[in-house]
């Protein structure tokens, strides 16, 4: 049996830009995509924790260093520059595997960079 686990959170990041004009996804300054044991084009759920809204896309990657949270597409929408967002990613595992599994789980700081 496969079961669908937490993988990796990045926990209350800053949204930093909102891009309606642009094919879609979320980019994610690449300093915090490698800590949370993430990776380009990996399918997330954001949760904005200043709305309550829930969606998926997929993670491109931002200029390392800059802490940049940036929804793009019609996920901008979703979202206010400002809002804090929760970043989780999923893995699907056998049941007894997942029982040991320990997830990556990221808090930067006010700034979107790492503590």
């Amino acid at each position: 049996m496969q079961i669908q686990i937490l993988k990796s959170k990045i926990h209350r990041v800053k949204v930093t830009q909102a891009e309606l004009h642009y094919v879609g996804s979320i980019t994610i300054d690449e300093d915090l995509i490698d800590a949370a044991n993430m990776i380009e084009n990996e399918k997330v759920q954001i949760v904005n924790i200043n709305n309550g809204e829930r969606f998926e896309t997929y993670i491109i990657k931002g200029e390392r260093g800059t802490g940049t949270i940036c929804l793009n597409g019609p996920a901008a929408r979703k979202v206010q520059v400002g809002d804090m967002v929760i970043i989780i990613s999923y893995a699907s595992m056998d049941f007894e595997e997942a029982k040991k599994f320990k997830p990556t789980v990221v808090f930067p700081d006010a700034n979107n960079r790492l503590i």
